[in-house]
């Protein structure tokens, strides 16, 4: 008995040990990947947007948007309101260009509504990205609407009620640093272009507005660059005469992952590219992607080589053509750990911050060639802030500050060229009273040789034991709850009062982890509310299980189906889940 206990305590002190370095090895992971975005794109589709965007270019920007995302990795979800939710997507992460053609079919199907309160569309939102962001993105949300509300009187709801609930969501979005960023359509002239500001205000980000819905493609192109760190680099403004016209476009390295040429333009725009060796460029190709629509032509770039690309452009005659350029990188800027973050005052602060690409320093220094760096100083105690000037040694920039007050200061890296910028993670350093420089008395009777301290260590032991035992059951409830799933599902949806039936949608399931309820997997539709009490968690050999605690009837293979302790589902099983509350039936087959 005493072996096999002295083995349990063994292993779970084992456990004990891994659990920092295996924490250290997932986070080390995490900062090696590219940046994504987990961004949810809210529209007002009250009756007062067809006076402010009667030709709903605002869909056409939120279209571009999602062009302009990675083709892998982010994630979109899409809220319609008016003073309820009118339609509504899931988090969809990109995987292919069908994904992100489905998100813009999506926007083509949103309708309009009679009453507008804006509370509903944020509150949902930061909801969505609550329950289904992913850790380590970059989370964001774009609102869309003239800042008014307009409630039904008939509902009883009041103003002072919906400003609550719109005060509680942005204080939630700010608990989940989700800047929440604001749009204003002001073409009837009724636009709150002040209550639009707060609100973004409020989550640190930016806030626009226009009167005419045909600046929307390039607000929305200032957005994605705000909350990505890079800028937009104008290329050129060309006059169209029916001919092919030259444009040069530079690819200025080779840490470039996409290059987004966005060509703004309402008439039809015919182009053709040629790389920097001289050869011509299909488009589409594999390494070329078109995205065309009314009122742009966006051509994305993957991986491209360094050099100068020839783009070759024809438009209808004297239309304008507004030609821009956007890089994505798979670069972060990172600051050398301080000798101590404890100083004193007239103390020199030595400063050393680099690129990094993919986790590692990077090693093409050309980039470093045309990059200006400064450290940015935040008094915490003032409020005051001061910024110094870093030298760029070509594979690094470095300076140094010195300390001027027994304050605390917030210190952080910035370096930028003309098309990106990074900025490091702030490092907080105090210089009161008790920081570096400060002396502990011994404790009386320091020398004196003590007996050796036997029931502390007992109790330590046991304590670490316990701790091992729980570290070792929240260790596999993370990966339970990290667990993947693979293959995807079909679903249709039976109107049992006409026998109409939709389309069929294909669902991945590898943007969920741990488990997943049918009301996530049908875009959290309000009508099919009933559904979120199916849960679906991964099984063994891509098996996964169904655990029913609706009311809905549940059935397989055509044969009623007790799920309410559990149900397995292997690929090719098909479901029908009815829905006795709107007399609607799901039905979902499983596909590996």
């Amino acid at each position: 008995m005493f072996h096999k206990n002295k083995t349990a305590l063994c292993l779970l002190l084992v456990v004990l040990l891994l659990l920092p370095s295996g924490y250290q090895r997932a986070s080390a992971a995490a900062a090696q990947q590219a940046s994504h975005i987990d961004a949810v794109l809210v529209m007002d589709a009250s009756n007062s947007m067809k006076y402010s965007d009667p030709n709903h270019i605002s869909g056409e920007a939120m279209k571009m948007f999602i062009d302009m995302l990675s083709t892998q990795g982010d994630k979109v979800g899409i809220v319609s309101y008016t003073d309820k939710i009118q339609r509504e997507k899931a988090l969809l992460e990109i995987q292919s260009d069908a994904d992100k053609a489905d998100l813009k079919q999506f926007i083509d199907q949103i309708d309009r509504g009679a009453y507008t309160d804006i509370s509903i569309g944020v509150k949902e939102a930061v909801k969505i990205l609550k329950q289904g962001a992913e850790k380590g993105h970059e989370p964001m949300i774009v609102v869309l609407a003239d800042g008014n509300n307009q409630l039904d009187p008939k509902s009883g709801r009041t103003e002072a009620l919906a400003d609550q609930e719109l005060s509680q969501a942005v204080k939630e979005a700010n608990s989940e640093s989700i800047p929440i960023y604001t749009i204003g359509l002001k073409a009837d002239g009724k636009l709150n272009k002040k209550a639009l500001a707060d609100l973004s205000d409020q989550t640190g980000a930016k806030s626009f507005s226009t009167s005419s819905a045909d600046d929307l493609p390039h607000i929305l192109s200032e957005i994605f660059t705000s909350h990505q760190k890079l800028k937009i680099v104008p290329v050129t403004t060309i006059t169209a005469n029916g001919s092919y016209q030259e444009v040069t476009v530079n690819v200025p390295n080779a840490n470039v992952l996409e290059a987004n040429i966005s060509l703004m333009s309402s008439k039809p725009v015919d182009v053709k590219l040629i790389d920097p060796s001289g050869k011509n460029q299909p488009i589409p190709s594999a390494n070329v992607l078109r995205s065309k629509s009314k009122t742009y032509s966006l051509i994305k770039l993957l991986k491209p080589e360094q050099g100068d690309w020839k783009l070759q452009v024809k438009g209808v005659p004297k239309d304008k053509i507004d030609i821009n350029l956007i890089f994505n990188y798979d670069l972060e800027l990172d600051m050398a750990p301080l000798a101590s973050t404890s100083v004193k005052r007239g103390d020199a602060i030595n400063i050393n911050a680099y690129l990094v690409s993919n986790g590692q320093k990077l090693k093409d220094n050309g980039l470093y060639q045309h990059m200006t760096a400064k450290l940015i100083v935040k008094d915490l105690d003032s409020g005051d802030m001061k910024e110094v000037e870093l030298a760029n040694k070509g594979d690094h920039f470095e300076g140094s500050y010195t300390i001027e007050e027994k304050h605390q200061y917030e210190l952080k890296a910035r370096a930028e060229d003309k098309s990106f910028y990074r900025e490091t993670k702030p490092v907080t350093i105090s210089a009161k009273a008790g920081g570096a420089g400060s002396t502990q008395t011994p404790a009386a009777g320091q020398g004196e040789k003590k007996p050796f301290p036997i029931w502390p260590v007992v109790i330590g032991i046991i304590i670490l034991a316990a701790l091992a035992a729980a570290g070792y059951f929240i260790l596999s409830a993370v990966r339970k709850a990290n667990k993947g799933f693979v293959g995807q599902m079909v679903v249709e949806i039976r109107d049992e009062n006409t026998g109409e039936k939709t389309y069929p949608q294909y669902k991945k399931l590898t943007a969920f982890k741990g488990k997943f309820d049918l009301h996530q997997l049908l875009q959290l539709a309000p009508e099919l509310k009933e559904t979120d009490k199916l849960i679906f968690t991964p099984g063994k050999n891509d098996h996964l299980m169904l655990k029913n605690g609706s009311a809905c009837l549940v059935e397989k293979s055509g044969r009623a189906v007790d799920a309410s302790r559990g149900a397995e589902l292997k690929s090719g099983d098909r479901l029908s889940v009815s829905l006795p509350q709107v007399d609607k039936t799901i039905l979902i087959e499983y596909l590996v």
